[in-house]
């Protein structure tokens, strides 16, 4: 895979151009700042007079409802939840989206899965930086980036590429490193990796291993420190020196604690389930249980959070975060 940096890149492909950022949630709000800051000409697409749209205006950045932010956009942005997107899109973009505009993704879930199906002549292209956006702009803010991968779906003007590229340099990504990759190679690894490493299996883990420690008769408090507090500590490491570094800084008990009882708690049996759980992404399972559950106004989901907040892990970690916040 090549990697491009910031020499590789030239925002003069924007020149004239005008950006519509659809959204202003975590991902809309954190690249629309950077791009403005960038230089870019930038609108953001929302619904007026909504909790976003006041936002964007006091974040000192151009407001137009969808449609308008659309109409004569050479880019248009779709940083919107994936659930949202399919219905945004055919009520306000396809009507307005001009020829030869650059139709834009942060992930590829609406093209592989085929929940947008973008018109003739447009390129289509994506941008997906490998990080919340929150994140995105602090590290931004800070003078550098975070890693991002670009992909080109069409390139009906010939300038798509430099077009995802300029984009991921607006967001200081090439300053940390972008790679190119393919719509379905970026979707199927990143719902993988939310599913059965990042989201899911992280949380289940430290969730049974609170469990396991309060029902051993330890104090929930001491749980919460061993098994989640010090995650990001850990997490820190490894994403700093890999899993080298972080074995080197721990004790040597920990060391070999860890290295002699891991596969008792990830083994053969939890790799059997994640490549069902790929399986299941690939085959079009996961994204027909997903789509389902948007035409059912995520009730599950809901239920699913709602469940999740009244853990006593959660409650127990509320309550010891609020312990350690600053006094003014």
């Amino acid at each position: 895979m090549q990697l491009y940096h910031d020499n590789d890149v030239d925002l003069k492909i924007f020149d004239g151009k005008k950006i519509a950022v659809l959204g202003y949630g975590a991902q809309g709000r954190a690249q629309a700042l950077c791009f403005h800051d960038s230089g870019l000409d930038v609108t953001v697409g929302v619904r007026k007079d909504g909790a976003s749209w006041n936002k964007a205006k006091e974040d000192g950045l151009k407001v137009a409802e969808f449609a308008d932010a659309v109409k004569g956009a050479d880019v248009v942005m779709m940083l919107l939840p994936d659930e949202v997107q399919p219905k945004v899109y055919k009520e306000f973009v396809e009507p307005n989206i001009k020829k030869g505009a650059a139709l834009e993704f942060a992930h590829g879930f609406a093209i592989t899965f085929k929940t947008i199906i973008p018109p003739e002549g447009v390129d289509v292209i994506m941008m997906a930086p490998k990080a919340p956006g929150d994140m995105e702009r602090l590290v931004f803010l800070e003078g550098f980036g975070v890693p991002a991968l670009i992909s080109i779906h069409k390139d009906v003007t010939g300038n798509a590429k430099q077009i995802a590229l300029g984009l991921a340099k607006g967001l200081g990504a090439t300053r940390a490193g972008v790679f190119e990759t393919s719509f379905d190679n970026e979707t199927y690894t990143d719902l993988f990796g939310e599913q059965a490493v990042l989201c899911g299996g992280q949380t289940e883990l430290i969730k049974r291993g609170f469990e396991t420690l309060v029902e051993g008769g330890y104090p929930p408090e001491m749980a919460y420190f061993e098994v989640l507090h010090e995650t990001k500590l850990i997490v820190d490491l490894i994403n700093k020196g890999g899993f080298e570094l972080m074995w080197h800084v721990v004790s040597n008990t920990a060391e070999y604690g860890g290295l002699t009882r891991r596969e008792r708690v990830v083994n053969k049996e939890s790799k059997v389930e994640m490549k069902k759980i790929l399986k299941e992404i690939e085959d079009g399972t996961f994204k027909n249980q997903w789509t389902a559950e948007w035409d059912a106004d995520l009730v599950n989901l809901k239920k699913m959070e709602n469940d999740e907040k009244k853990l006593q892990l959660e409650i127990t970690g509320k309550e010891i975060r609020s312990l350690f916040q600053r006094k003014n």
